[in-house]
């Protein structure tokens, strides 16, 4: 709801000194948030959402907090100066529309994704999904007039479309009006997904090669399976994960319910059991507290039965993302894991009636 009102902002975190960046130093580094937006207000969503129903397909979609009018007037988003290379970092800070991002006549080369370095693929665009963000490098290697950035909606009916203007210094022409081509379906975006590889050779936030943590080699020692599903309850919408939507109205927030040995008082552990049940008629609500050792490696499994598209975001940690394929999961699926460079990231999309693992 924050976001619907237009709280957010970029926080850029960069590098230390003593580690090298596998690529040259750009000439700028800018910060470019996409979303889509509602006319109403968030108090109008969150009534909208008591009342059992969704959110329905947004108004429109924005980059930074604009979209272009592509009268000739528009004030641009970036300047670029021919012959040199910038750095973009893109997010995705809507609330429930996945977003592609292209930019007009340029490619970009993907080396950064949510805290790790990525081997550097190029790409004509980009599905950015609820939550993700991405590094990209674009060299201003055209002619020198505007151009655009494209943001669309992705997996909607209808497609919605905003632009923001990239002004090369010195540049002479307007934009053209021939905007690059969206992608078209959720396999496009999956077989993407499966090019996203870590730089194993590169250094992140410690000196050490990504690659000298070998997650492939390690015992799973627990394996959580976690289906999403969504119902009415008390005529409200409710998500649910095994049949349980949690319920955030604590009496004591739940770090200071356990610091004072209150916990007991305050909420149940594993409210929720580590695979889902067969079936689903109604939906509970009470707060989802999992009990995890500390050190244990632990295998997440997310299951989407809806049909429309989810995000999952392991907040102030990162994960792996082995794996996203259709249909339902089950051990033989292991055999399709990449235990080798996955990227370690903290938000992974869920196509509609699939699975990922992490």
């Amino acid at each position: 709801m924050h976001k619907a009102s237009g709280g957010f902002g970029g926080l850029r975190v960069n590098s230390r000194l003593l580690i090298p960046v596998p690529y040259p130093d750009p000439a700028d580094d800018y910060t470019l948030l996409v979303g889509d937006f509602f006319n109403k207000g968030h108090k109008s969503l969150k009534k909208i959402l008591d009342s059992g129903r969704n959110l329905g397909r947004c108004d429109g979609v924005h980059l930074n907090g604009k979209v272009a009018k592509g009268d000739g007037k528009d004030e641009p988003l970036f300047t670029m100066e021919a012959g040199k290379t910038y750095k973009y970092r893109i997010c995705n800070v809507g609330l429930k529309t996945a977003i592609n991002v292209r930019f007009q006549n340029h490619q970009m080369k993907l080396v950064e994704m949510e805290g790790s370095h990525t081997m550097q693929n190029e790409y004509k665009s980009l599905d950015v999904h609820v939550g993700q963000c991405f590094a990209v490098l674009v060299k201003a290697d055209q002619d020198p007039e505007d151009y655009y950035v494209v943001a669309s909606t992705r997996f909607t009916r209808r497609q919605v479309t905003a632009t923001g203007i990239i002004r090369y210094k010195n540049g002479k022409g307007p934009a053209s009006s021939e905007l690059p081509p969206p992608p078209v379906g959720w396999a496009w975006s999956l077989n993407q997904f499966r090019t996203f590889r870590w730089n194993l050779t590169a250094s992140a936030a410690r000196p050490n090669p990504q690659g000298s943590y070998k997650y492939g080699a390690i015992n799973i020692t627990r394996t959580i399976k976690l289906a999403n599903t969504a119902g009415e309850v008390d005529g409200k919408l409710r998500y649910a994960l095994n049949g349980v939507s949690h319920d955030n109205e604590f009496k004591t927030p739940l770090k200071l319910a356990e610091y004072f040995n209150i916990a007991k008082k305050e909420f149940e552990y594993d409210t929720i059991p580590d695979n889902p049940p067969e079936k689903t008629e109604t939906i509970q609500v009470k707060p989802i507290v999992l009990n995890i050792t500390h050190r244990h490696f632990v295998e997440i499994i997310f299951e989407n039965h809806e049909t429309a598209i989810q995000s999952y975001h392991l907040s102030g940690y990162s994960f792996f993302a082995i794996a996203i394929e259709t249909g339902t999961w089950s051990p033989e699926k292991r055999k399709n894991y990449n235990l080798l460079d996955a990227v370690s990231r903290h938000t992974i999309q869920m196509f509609p009636k699939s699975w990922a693992a992490i």
